[in-house]
């Protein structure tokens, strides 16, 4: 006879995810807008020596990985930054600062690759030219579209997530299969390889600027923590899975950039724009059908930014949930079953970041993201050392001291101004969506403190959880 699980206790979470799921659930999430639409312009930034900045944010990401790997065998439950925050802080503000940063990379990333579907995948699918205007209609449809599907409901597999995977990582093999045809036919440069731009600025500056960016395309994997409760052996398994995961991705994107190097000098690249990978193909294989590329480069930013609006609507419905903002966003929908308020609330942000980032959107709101998240990293960095107070009674994952203390100062170093080189617009477009959080927290907090209510969070709440 079967043991009845009480009325009044939670069944725990399936364990499906094998090493080999979780492998390509790590892969799925790094791979996506980041190098189909910034190659370009971090090759604006360093020069020819292309693949030292996705090299360097590689190692930026790995030393945080660590951080994360022991957070989340520590807390498996409780995965997310907002949540380590909390605990290691155990101030609301500040875990509501963090919550709403996560939630805001997840807003201004989704915009990239908006601005990178109109501005370049739609018009290569279909051989058209448009204009500036246009770009910016056709973006903000595409967040309108997103909005749509996230409220009618998205049902999401990690199974499914390898046939996506795969799609993706298709056009990224095909670049670097063209780069080896290439070189063997004779083309290439190999001296642009270690040529590094100094024309207005010094080499420093110019590789830290080039990884500030870079380092977009290195985030998503700290999503994978969630899955910890769903794997198989998590303690085994899930370690070697997120670090191999990560270090996959990292060798295909310095391929790829190795690739558009040896083929297109560094201004032509820059000047390319989220262009340069389509560029790369025209150079390496005039007859390979530009099309199918460009097909597969559409499929890679919607699957990107659908995965970021999903994540940043839920993310604002859970801090209502906790009543850290104004319980009108953590509406729900009667029939649909979705958080539509908070739907709405992040597509009209999403669509006035995608109406006004000009031109050269792609680059500003991807490097407004990398820059939330290295905040965002830094302090959690921190938070893993601070948590060594808080033991717990089960095995996990212990990275080894130095690597937290490395990442932060890594982390912090590449978020600050002036030394990261990081241009103006960055720092404007996360302050003014802080600065929203912030007028939205003291609105809240002031209707609470009114019903004499104060914000109280969970340690062991699963609400802003990504």
């Amino acid at each position: 006879m079967a043991t009845e699980t009480p009325a009044t206790s939670q069944p725990e979470l399936k364990r499906a995810i094998g090493p080999k799921l979780l492998f390509f659930f790590v892969i799925g999430d790094v791979l996506g807008t980041g190098i189909y639409a910034l190659t370009g312009s971090v090759a604006g930034r360093v020069g020819g020596a292309l693949w030292l900045p996705f090299l360097l944010a590689f190692v930026v990401a790995f030393l945080t990985a660590f951080s994360y790997l022991e957070l989340s065998g520590k807390y498996p439950r409780a995965a997310g930054a907002a949540l380590y925050v909390n605990r290691a802080f155990r101030v609301p503000f500040v875990t509501f600062l963090v919550a709403f940063t996560v939630m805001c990379s997840g807003i201004t990333s989704a915009s990239a690759a908006a601005r990178a579907f109109g501005a370049t995948y739609l018009p290569a699918a279909f051989n058209v030219k448009v204009s500036g205007t246009v770009v910016a209609v056709v973006a903000v449809l595409f967040v309108i579209m997103l909005a749509t599907i996230n409220f009618v409901g998205v049902s999401e597999s990690v199974k499914a997530n390898v046939v996506l995977t795969c799609i993706e990582l298709s056009g990224l093999v095909i670049i670097i299969a063209i780069g080896i045809y290439a070189v063997a036919a004779g083309k290439g440069e190999p001296a642009r390889l270690t040529e590094i731009n100094t024309a207005d600025t010094g080499w420093l500056l110019a590789i830290t600027a080039a990884t500030s960016l870079a380092f977009f395309a290195m985030v998503g994997f700290e999503d994978s923590v969630n899955m910890a409760e769903e794997c198989q052996d998590p303690p085994r398994i899930f370690p070697k899975a997120l670090l191999l995961g990560l270090g996959t991705a990292a060798l295909i994107y310095i391929l790829v950039a190795i690739t558009s190097s040896l083929l297109i000098p560094a201004d032509k690249l820059a000047a390319a724009k989220s262009n340069a990978l389509l560029q790369v193909i025209t150079v390496g294989a005039p007859g390979f059908p530009l099309q199918v590329f460009a097909f597969i480069g559409l499929f890679a930013v919607i699957n990107s930014a659908l995965i970021n609006m999903l994540m940043a609507s839920r993310l604002l419905y859970g801090m209502a949930n906790e009543r850290i903002l104004p319980k009108a966003f953590g509406t729900v929908h009667r029939r649909r079953l979705t958080p539509w308020v908070s739907i709405l609330v992040t597509t009209v942000i999403a669509a006035v970041l995608v109406a006004t980032a000009g031109a050269d959107g792609v680059a500003k709101l991807g490097g407004t993201t990398a820059l939330l998240l290295l905040v965002v990293f830094t302090v959690v960095n921190v938070a893993v050392l601070i948590l060594r107070r808080d033991s717990v009674s089960h095995k996990h994952f212990v990275a080894p001291t130095w690597a937290p203390l490395v990442a932060a100062v890594l982390c912090g170093y590449l978020a600050i101004p002036v030394l990261s080189g990081r241009p103006a617009s960055d720092y404007l477009i996360a302050g003014a969506l802080i600065g929203l959080g912030i007028l939205l927290w003291f609105a809240n907090w002031l209707y609470l403190r009114r019903k004499g209510e104060q914000v109280t969070l969970s340690d062991d709440s699963g609400a802003l959880s990504k």
